[in-house]
């Protein structure tokens, strides 16, 4: 059991090093930065770790982007809730598909829309300058462009036979 935790830390590690690293690739867009690395770590949390994990994977990437000013505030509610969702529907039906589809509605839809009073609140942006609704669409586009990258990545690595090693 202990072996197994010391595994799941380190993988989590280095894919919180890669969503780190891949905030670099990022653009930006009405406000906030879209960086897809972070949905395909998302959803390899998904597949190899499990929801919980995925969420403090998220947490901690996003956490350090902002030390490092390589993210907004937004980059939280964003990358959490995708990386609960996906995490969640993966760990209950083992789908890939669904999987994606839970990572970009739970970026895109649930964390689009929390950050609203994120904004708000904490970035100083007046309510009347944005609609509620208006980070679902720059959410969308960088989730699901890191969606369709994961898909590639999780079906090459199970048709490799490195899926079932790396799963823990």
């Amino acid at each position: 059991m202990k072996r197994t935790n010391v595994k799941k830390l380190t993988m989590a590690g280095i894919l919180c090093a890669v969503a780190v690293l891949g905030s670099l690739i990022s653009f930006p867009m009405f406000g906030s930065r879209c960086a897809p690395v972070q949905h395909v770590v998302n959803i390899l949390c998904a597949v190899l770790l499990g929801p919980w994990y995925g969420v403090g994977v998220a947490f901690t990437a996003s956490l350090l982007r902002n030390l490092l000013g390589l993210g907004s505030l937004l980059a939280f509610p964003g990358s959490m809730c995708g990386a609960l969702l996906c995490g969640i529907v993966y760990w209950k039906l083992k789908n890939l598909p669904l999987t994606l589809l839970g990572e970009v509605f739970g970026t895109a839809v649930l964390g689009g829309l929390l950050s609203y009073p994120i904004a708000i609140i904490f970035m100083g942006q007046s309510a009347g300058s944005i609609a509620f609704y208006a980070y679902v669409v720059p959410f969308l586009i960088s989730t699901a462009a890191g969606a369709v990258l994961a898909g590639i990545i999780v079906v090459a690595l199970r048709k490799a036979g490195a899926l079932n090693r790396m799963a823990m």
